[in-house]
């Protein structure tokens, strides 16, 4: 199977190059399933039902998020009646929606998308490691490609998970940081892994916001408005091939648009 992960979309110039660009490539890759993270895509907090269902419009099958999942509340009754659009699993019971999604591509192969957050620096929450094991324990033994957004601060905790689940899952791809690693690799044991898969949006700026008023907080120590920012406007992605779970390639991907 080919798999493309984008990672988080940022704002009004994230969705932008999504939207001009993902589809043709997509298409020059022949891409088989396509899953992106979109936490950020309403002016670089959280997700409204509308944005998630223009970016579904665009091709995208699967949409993850993270500790900004809930940052817009309209998204509450909506992610809790859209399987495809995931918030980690490792929340607590009774939290709206689910972190894990199981269907099937185009050409009916079967795969699994599984959204965890960290623990370290991030708000406290259920183990991300015995909820993986949890979840795939309930997925069938001879399911194929098994995709992780593991939504995490820390490279070491997300390292951590992919030696973890090394072998048992096909990838497992970091998000959060907005800061594309140049550690792609192939774990001994067929799982294709990235501390973390980048920003898609703006990188002229403080991980997708304008400088400015970043500085000024750090400063001051006050809150104030984040406003997104704008030029060298980037999608970044991960692209992996699979031979059932077992991942055989893995390779970054940045498309830049310059202004």
């Amino acid at each position: 199977m080919r798999i493309l992960f984008v990672g988080d979309i940022y704002a009004s110039p994230g969705r932008a190059v999504v939207r001009d660009h993902l589809a043709d490539l997509a298409a020059q890759r022949s891409v088989d399933l396509l899953i992106a993270n979109a936490e950020n895509a309403a002016g670089g907090f959280g997700i409204t039902p509308a944005l998630a269902e223009e970016l579904f419009a665009l091709g995208i099958d699967i949409l993850t998020t993270g500790n900004h999942a809930w940052d817009r509340k309209e998204i509450l009754p909506f992610i809790a009646s859209t399987p495809r659009l995931l918030r980690p699993a490792n929340f607590p019971a009774g939290v709206p929606g689910a972190g894990l999604y199981c269907g099937a591509t185009r050409g009916g192969e079967p795969y699994a998308v599984m959204n965890l957050q960290g623990r370290v620096f991030m708000p406290a929450l259920d183990c991300p490691f015995r909820k993986a094991d949890e979840l795939l324990a309930s997925l069938p033994a001879d399911l194929g490609p098994v995709v992780v957004d593991m939504h995490a601060e820390a490279a070491s905790e997300k390292q951590a998970m992919g030696w973890y689940l090394d072998g048992r899952v096909s990838a497992v791809l970091g998000t959060h940081t907005h800061v594309p690693t140049a550690d792609e690799r192939l774990l001994p044991q067929g799982t294709a892994f990235q501390t973390d898969v980048g920003m898609t949006g703006a990188y002229a700026g403080v991980i997708g916001s304008r400088p400015q008023e970043v500085i000024e907080r750090m400063l001051t120590g006050l809150p104030n408005r984040l406003e997104p920012a704008a030029g060298d406007v980037r999608l970044c992605a991960t692209y992996v091939e699979t031979d059932g779970r077992r991942a055989i390639r893995i390779e970054r991907v940045e498309l830049r648009l310059r202004s």
